[in-house]
Order: C-alpha cells, then structure tokens, then sequence
C-alpha cells in the first residue's frame, strides 16, 4: 500500500503527515506494507527540506522528520494506491490533473479520517504563530491514526 500526502508546497502539512504515518505505522508493525510520501501541488519549494518550525514541533513530540519537498506530477496517480489532500484547493488541483477522472475515487481529503477534530481541512500554519503548528501536529495525528486502522483493516483482508 503506497501513501501519498499532498500540500500546497509540500515544506509544512503533507511532510508532517507522512512523518507522523511513518511514525504510526512503525509503532503498528506494518513498516514493509505501507509506504509513505509526500508532495506539493506547486512547485515553491521543490528540494527544500520541511518547514523549520514545523520540524522542531514534530521533534517536540519525538517524531524524526525527514525528507525533502518535490512537486505533485500525474505520473504519481500511477505510483500510490491513496492521494490524501490536505484542504479543498489542493484536492481539486490534484484532481485536474486527472483529466479523465480515471483515478478520482483514489483522491481523498485527510480530515475523512480525522474522529476528534470538527476541521474539514488541515488548514495552513505557514503565516501563523505556533499554535497553528501545534493544531495541524494535533489533527494529523489523529486522522493518520485513524487512516492507519482503516488501512490495517484492509491488509488483513
């Protein structure tokens, strides 16, 4: 099961999401079956390492943060088996790339897994102050959480 988390530039939410999965998914047992990426629907920060605050908030928490940000291309419908968007914006960005509607029932928003938060959007913390960091850490890793049991279900079937 491949895994594919997709911001806006890819230096803030998607590479806290798909470092608190890996997380999660490490803690579950699960390491070899689901793999974890990340991207952005522009290309503003192609090769930049995660966002320096939103690093040091994961790393707060114990999460190790790796990776480095890279553009959202059509070729990735092909690679991952769930496209999970962040907020409405990148959801129908995502999906104009898919210009036949061959794979829109892949495309989900990451909230459809969030069970402790009211937020329909990972909304982005990039302009605020740390609480917004904090907020977006809190949501993740309750619909990560809650995806993973989704997931984990599916795998044993």
């Amino acid at each position: 099961m491949k895994l594919l988390f997709v911001c806006l530039g890819n230096i803030c939410r998607s590479p806290a999401a798909e470092n608190i999965m890996n997380a999660q998914i490490d803690q579950a047992g699960l390491g070899g079956q689901i793999i974890c990426d990340s991207a952005g629907t522009s290309s503003y920060h192609v090769g930049d390492s995660p966002d320096r605050r939103m690093t040091e908030s994961l790393k707060k928490r114990g999460y190790r943060v790796q990776g480095r940000a890279r553009q959202f291309f059509p070729e990735d419908f092909e690679k991952f088996d769930l496209i999970l968007a962040m907020d409405q914006d990148n959801y129908r960005n995502i999906l104009a790339q898919d210009r036949q509607g061959k794979y829109k029932d892949k495309v989900k928003m990451i909230c459809d897994y969030a069970e402790k938060f009211g937020d329909r959007e990972v909304p982005d913390p990039y302009y605020g102050g740390q609480a917004g960091f904090e907020h977006v850490i809190d949501l993740l890793e309750d619909a990560c959480g809650h995806l993973l049991t989704s997931l984990g279900k599916e795998l044993v079937n």
